[in-house]
């Protein structure tokens, strides 16, 4: 037992430092660790292997919120944290947001501990009742997403043609995005220009493109300037607002864990409607406990005795060694979870304080160069030249929301839509229609 809660810790440390590193997702890692593993031969254990993931991915749900606060980098579960964590880093409270963030995901951690006595029987009867209405389910929460973008306008646009433009730009430039990132996925589905070799990365240049590209170029045109930060001693959160925002999040990422291709920012959206979020305290709290409950929950649940739900990336590539069976086993897992999550809140506060003086002495816009140098580099490195054609592709689909307001969230058209059309058995012959399986 010593021995393998070893082993978290020292996942959670590697990825404490990992997680600095704009867009490297933790998944990609684990994919080259994999890799290595089948290459190589066995050179760690399964089951201390299983550990060392734990505590990493505990690690990068903790700090992955810091690249996207201050470097601008956001990946598909941290996209709805930047919006208010930019607001906080321009009123020089960004180590503040950084910090609610690592608050609500430690509450996200409380949740995932206190579930564990009723989890393996609560998930497995649940997954038995829903699993035939998966199909319509994700159909449901794609219609929200799109229904939610409702036209709006700013009232200052003349009368007329303009003014209609001006309410429903938004909806329409959100209903193009979907459709457009979700054409893309189809393709990459059935005939993706990334190496088979590196099939297990098949995504990762879309989603480089989608979400971290644009924002990135955004931050170069805008010469943005960025203040001073200021480190507080105490964060402005009541006990009251810590719960609620702690449900909130708990809620959206459990939804987002347990069904296929929802992620934890799509169920953290839907959850902050449910319990009608307006403070962006609350909002950036519960965000926090949404990602953490997302990643370290969906990989949680391959551990739980009766179920073995494969959810997220790191699970699917574990399976392929290693199963867990035993509660022992999943309890020693919840252990890990707790423990790797106080670590890693204490390493979210040191190396938000470290990426502050490293913003202080070097000009924002070289940072922004900088990562966007880096992003092109781990695009070609891991996916070749293919993979920048897909970047790029992507990286035009993901302008449209920024140039024309409306939620990058539609960006997650990548996944939900050709998984949605093969969970309803279409998606075979629309790739037919479009010549993909000749």
């Amino acid at each position: 037992m010593g021995i393998s809660l070893l082993f978290a810790v020292v996942g959670a440390l590697v990825a404490s430092l990992l997680s600095l590193v704009p867009a490297l997702h933790i998944y990609n890692v684990a994919g080259f660790i994999i890799l290595a593993t089948a290459t190589l031969g066995e050179f760690v254990p399964p089951e201390q292997l299983a550990m060392f993931f734990l505590g990493m991915i505990t690690g990068y749900a903790m700090l992955n919120t810091i690249p996207s606060i201050f470097l601008a980098a956001p990946d598909d579960s941290t996209i709805f944290v930047v919006l208010p964590g930019q607001k906080y880093l321009l009123q020089r409270r960004g180590y503040e947001a950084a910090v609610l963030t690592g608050i609500g995901g430690l509450g996200g951690i409380a949740v995932l501990a206190l579930l564990t006595p009723v989890a393996s029987s609560f998930f497995p009867t649940l997954r038995t009742i829903i699993q035939p209405h998966l199909h319509w389910i994700l159909w449901t929460v794609i219609a929200y997403m799109l229904i939610s973008e409702w036209p709006k306008g700013s009232d200052r646009a003349p009368a007329g043609i303009a003014r209609w433009w001006d309410g429903w730009k938004s909806l329409t430039a959100g209903l193009i995005t979907f459709l457009l990132s979700g054409l893309l996925g189809f393709i990459l589905l059935y005939r993706s220009l990334v190496p088979v070799t590196v099939a297990y990365q098949n995504l990762l240049p879309a989603f480089i493109g989608l979400f971290a590209v644009p924002w990135i170029l955004q931050n170069i045109l805008s010469r943005v300037e960025l203040p001073p930060q200021y480190i507080a001693e105490t964060v402005d959160a009541t006990p009251w607002l810590f719960l609620r925002g702690t449900f909130a999040g708990a809620l959206g990422g459990l939804f987002a864990a347990f069904f296929p291709v929802v992620t934890g920012g799509i169920g953290g959206f839907i959850a902050g409607h449910a319990t009608a979020q307006r403070d962006d305290r609350l909002f950036i709290i519960s965000q926090g406990a949404s990602k953490v409950v997302y990643y370290v929950g969906g990989f949680l649940f391959f551990f739980v005795p009766g179920l073995h739900l494969t959810r997220g990336g790191m699970a699917w590539m574990l399976s392929s060694l290693w199963s867990s069976y035993t509660p022992q086993t999943y309890y020693l897992a919840v252990a890990a979870v707790v423990l790797t999550g106080v670590i890693s809140f204490f390493m979210l506060l040191l190396m938000t304080r470290l990426v502050i003086t490293l913003v202080g002495k070097v000009h924002y816009r070289w940072i922004s160069l900088g990562t966007l140098v880096v992003l092109l580099l781990i695009v070609v490195g891991m996916t070749g030249w293919g993979g920048l054609l897909i970047c790029a592709v992507a990286t035009g689909i993901g302008l449209i929301p920024v140039l024309w307001g409306s939620r990058r969230m539609n960006c997650m058209g990548v996944l939900l839509l050709p998984i949605a059309l093969n969970m309803a058995g279409w998606g075979g012959t629309i790739a037919g229609w479009m010549g993909l399986t000749q």
